[in-house]
């Protein structure tokens, strides 16, 4: 059954799991839903209509998505090449996190954790401002950050344009570094007893799809801290984690125990469906790249060879155990009898030596490249993994 975005947030707003996961194939609307559901939780807190949209959601609900990214942009110092600066944008976000909990240096501890412990942020310098009275103030300004890397005798390589995996890396950081926090004084059973009462109304966090740019050591090891850290939460607080990376759902999943997560859908007329996702693929999606790599190498090589239409059929299974549908063939692009016909011919296991030894033709070999094809761009297969046939 077909819904809008507002209903499955309210779908998710009603749900009593302390977990949801969703998988959506790029461009369904995974960040969209996001701030459906955060708008959601804001228009329903009506006492706090007076605060502002920004101060309310932030009150009620932290998120993360592509949005949190933007907040951050470079200053490429295109004159000199020599000063590139990440940019903070002002915003109610990195203000609480840096002026009011003060948490920068946390920050860079986790961020070399995730990257490189000489890959040193800095950011830049408070300054003082005088008030009606003359008596001077300081400002935390956090406006801006440098990267350089440090050669352990008190010098560094200057300031240095980092890559996006890192970037990503940072501004995860960041927000990694604020949901320790929130966890740990939530964790605090009476609210009299905690360091602050900052977060004690907030109900959801929200994360949308934290793994772009990164490699797959940095994505797992993401996970496993997220999972961790949503497993050490003691209060009521819930989650709500979507991706497109099957790898990072995987771990995610097995991670916290998860029993079911969801797969969101976009149809052609803008409405969505959000269904239980079936099966126990979870389990196998490392593996599920490992072979699709592998058939990509072979028809690169044009190496196809028979047990190659067996790994072919493998994968198909696979990505609809994951998707819930009842037989691999329903992947299948048009005329799917004959494709299905086709690689079960060469999937059987024969007893004539003759058929064993003979290799695919051409024409069979171009079959693979094409089916690879069609469920890699029609099912949402991550296009960072492996290396894209042409």
């Amino acid at each position: 059954m077909s819904k809008t975005l507002q209903e499955i947030a309210q779908q998710l707003q009603a749900s009593a799991k302390k977990a949801q996961l969703i998988y959506a194939f790029n461009g369904t609307g995974k960040t969209r839903l996001s701030r459906v559901f955060k708008n959601l939780i804001a228009s329903n807190n009506e006492s706090d209509a007076d605060e502002g949209e920004a101060n309310l959601s932030r009150q009620k609900i932290l998120y993360y998505n592509a949005f949190t990214e933007d907040l951050f942009f470079w200053d490429n110092d295109l004159e000199s090449d020599t000063e590139p600066k990440l940019k903070i944008q002002p915003n109610s976000f990195t203000d609480w996190i840096f002026k009011e909990q003060g948490q920068d240096q946390n920050i860079i501890a986790n961020f070399q954790r995730y990257s490189n412990d000489k890959l040193t942020p800095r950011f830049n310098q408070d300054y003082k401002l005088k008030d009606e009275s003359g008596k001077e103030i300081l400002v935390k300004a956090f406006s801006e950050v440098t990267f350089s890397m440090e050669r352990g005798d008190d010098e560094h390589s200057g300031n240095m344009k980092i890559s996006k995996g890192e970037e990503s890396n940072f501004i995860w950081s960041i927000f990694y570094t604020l949901l320790d926090q929130v966890i740990t004084i939530l964790n605090v059973a009476e609210p009299d007893q905690r360091e602050t009462r900052e977060f004690d109304q907030l109900e959801y966090v929200f994360i949308d799809d934290p793994v772009s740019s990164l490699d797959e050591n940095h994505l797992i090891e993401l996970a496993i801290d997220l999972a961790q850290l949503i497993r050490s939460s003691q209060s009521e607080l819930k989650f709500i984690v979507s991706t497109h990376n099957p790898l990072f759902y995987n771990v995610l999943y097995n991670e916290l125990k998860a029993k079911t997560g969801y797969i969101l859908r976009r149809f052609e007329d803008g409405t969505f469906e959000i269904e239980d996702k079936r099966g126990d693929s979870n389990k196998s999606f490392s593996y599920h790249l490992y072979i699709k790599r592998m058939i990509e190498q072979a028809i690169e090589s044009n190496e196809v060879q028979r047990y190659h239409f067996t790994l072919l059929r493998n994968l198909y299974e696979k990505a609809a155990n994951f998707l819930g549908y009842p037989q691999w063939s329903d992947l299948l692009p048009d005329n799917k009898q004959s494709y299905s016909r086709l690689v079960m011919n060469f999937y059987s296991h024969r007893t004539l030596s003759n058929e064993e030894l003979a290799e695919p033709t051409e024409p069979e070999k171009q079959t693979v490249k094409f089916l690879l094809n069609h469920l890699k761009n029609t099912y949402g297969f991550s296009k960072e993994v492996g290396t894209d046939v042409h």
